[in-house]
């Protein structure tokens, strides 16, 4: 393996020359992220049943980031993976509830290469908010094929939601924020669409984001893939038995069946970038957003999705570029997705802003002591809460709260990830110092984070703007309640600027048993409310509503036998 120091040293120069060579052009960059791989779903890490040689090809070939951390869930990794920040920053605290959508005044890494004469494409999941001012267009991607909220077919994505269990097929999606009818299964069509995008821009500078909604539920496979695996025991892990439920069995083969279709199309990408000729002037980057959903091999790291844990956080993280590594190298030193914007656009050579706290740090700066540095991480539902499901990483020693929020520093856990990578070992006693020590900054930074502009003013969608006419505004988007999501009886409301003037609403319902009842809109003090009959397709109209331009909880409910009924979309036209 190539030694690290001399890494360090031969980047710089590196750098130096490339930039000033005014026939080399600056490089492309593509990541590819996936949806709930975690860190033992790949063959390269260990699974004995996994088939996936494009990817360990790559790993092998690529500087390993073996240390690798990103959040507990999927909107949180990729609002800090765009922006270089903390999620709870850009206002993103959660994968809905409202909280999945990012403030439109942060800036991201396709801002950043939009502004530097770059292409810019994504392709596949987005899950930072579906209307304007959030969309991808808005946030610097010049080209968007997106599917709606968190995953296909989920509550939040109304073009598929009523497919059930073959929304992964033929779906239809978001062309530059247009419905369009795809046919195929989705990973492959997302694919197909991103090597259309390298070949159009072959003889430019792009960025392409191919972002996986696989292999995150539901679990949906071409039958060809789950066949590879229809035979295996993925209980048995070289010989260690794997405490598995029938149903972590059959999930854990289709799930399997779909990495090694991302495997599939994963290679086709780079094998485009070598019939191209790109390859060598291109940064790829391997990546996923979080840990397994389902209990599996997790290359025996403890947790999964949603905690704090590494089985939880780790998640493998190769970048390939052969400008500046010519094998395979590992790096062990910690590392997260906050670090991906300052990194990549050093290696480009474009700037960062300054008028905001950037998290991340230059991977490659042998300047920075990342043994020393902090990571905080946490998830609860819809909103932070104290010490629940918390932790801060340091040096070797990772802090975790799994309490409330008035308990004393033996309630929390302590671990040294160096002499325990499988967080077994709980400290705290033994070492009290440094848990109070770290709890400190703990509560430091949760007090910062918590008290960001983008949490007090939390995203807004605009509606009667001139750049989305008509508005959906969708489930996922849809805050309240914890954990709305398709029930009938619960209450929410959508956050929202609106423009002065005359609007139609149109609200779906799902799973009425009565064809009439009274449908009532609050905007702020405005309170609109009528009798209406409801189309055999669950839909309510209310029309010509005149609004003066401020902003709103826009609460909709329709009241039926002494209950309250939240619509399941709501579409607002401005005429």
């Amino acid at each position: 393996m190539k030694n690290i120091k001399l890494l360090h040293f031969i980047l710089p120069v590196l750098l130096f020359s490339c930039n000033n060579d005014l026939e080399t052009k600056s490089p492309n960059v593509i990541i590819v992220i996936t949806d709930d791989q975690g860190y033992g779903d790949i063959g390269f890490n260990g699974n004995p049943h996994l088939i996936t040689p494009n990817l360990d090809k790559f790993a092998g070939e690529s500087i390993r980031f073996n240390n690798f951390n990103v959040s507990p869930v999927c909107a949180p990794t990729r609002s800090s993976l765009l922006t270089g920040r903390y999620s709870l920053r850009t206002g993103v605290t959660d994968t809905y509830n409202g909280g999945a959508i990012m403030s439109s005044s942060e800036i991201t890494l396709a801002e950043i290469f939009n502004e530097n004469n770059y292409k810019t494409g994504i392709f596949g999941k987005w899950h930072l908010g579906d209307n304007y001012p959030s969309r991808p267009s808005d946030q610097g991607f010049k080209e968007s094929l997106i599917h709606l909220s968190g995953g296909i077919g989920q509550v939040g994505d109304f073009t598929n939601y009523y497919k059930g269990s073959t929304s992964y097929y033929d779906p239809i999606l978001w062309l530059n924020n247009k419905q369009q009818k795809y046919n195929g299964y989705c990973s492959d069509i997302f694919t197909d669409e991103a090597i259309k995008f390298i070949e159009d821009n072959k003889d430019n500078q792009f960025f392409c984001y191919l972002s996986f909604n696989a292999p995150h539920t539901p679990l949906q496979v071409p039958e060809k893939y789950y066949q590879m695996y229809n035979d295996i025991d993925p209980t048995n892990i070289n010989g260690e038995i794997l405490n598995m439920s029938e149903k972590n069995i059959l999930d854990a083969k289709k799930i399997y069946g779909m990495v090694t279709n991302i495997d599939e199309n994963f290679g086709k990408v780079i094998n485009k970038l070598d019939e191209l000729k790109l390859k060598e002037n291109t940064i790829v980057i391997f990546m996923t957003d979080n840990g397994p959903q389902q209990p599996r091999y997790v290359s025996n790291l403890r947790g999964l999705k949603s905690q704090v844990y590494n089985g939880g956080i780790k998640v493998p993280f190769y970048l390939n570029y052969p400008r500046i590594h010519d094998e395979g190298t590992d790096l062990d030193f910690f590392s997260a997705h906050i670090d991906v914007l300052p990194t990549i656009t050093k290696l480009c050579n474009l700037p960062i802003p300054n008028d905001r706290k950037i998290d991340g740090i230059d991977l490659f700066d042998n300047k920075i002591n990342k043994k020393e540095r902090d990571f905080f991480s946490y998830w609860t539902r819809k909103s932070p809460e104290l010490y629940k499901n918390i932790s801060l990483n340091n040096g070797n020693y990772k802090l975790v709260g799994n309490t409330n929020y008035n308990s004393k520093i033996e309630d929390f856990e302590l671990y040294d990830l160096e002499e325990d990578p499988n967080e077994s070992e709980n400290l705290i006693v033994k070492k009290k110092s440094i848990g109070l020590e770290m709890k400190s900054r703990m509560d430091k930074i949760y007090d910062e984070l918590i008290n960001s502009k983008n949490l007090i003013n939390k995203p807004i969608i605009n509606i009667g703007n001139p750049n989305e006419n008509p508005t959906f505004l969708n489930r996922n988007d849809a805050s309240g309640q914890r954990g709305i999501w398709s029930q009938n009886e619960v209450f929410g409301f959508w956050k929202v600027s609106i423009a002065t003037g005359i609007y139609d609403f149109k609200f779906k319902f799902n799973n009425l048993d009565t064809s009439v009842g009274e449908m009532t809109l609050e905007l702020g003090n405005n309170v609109y409310s009528t009798e209406v009959s409801i189309d055999q397709d669950g839909f309510v109209f209310m029309r010509n509503i005149k609004i003066t331009e401020g902003d709103y909880d826009l609460t909709p409910f329709l009241r039926l036998n002494r209950k309250n009924i939240l619509p399941f979309l709501v579409e607002v036209k401005k005429k």
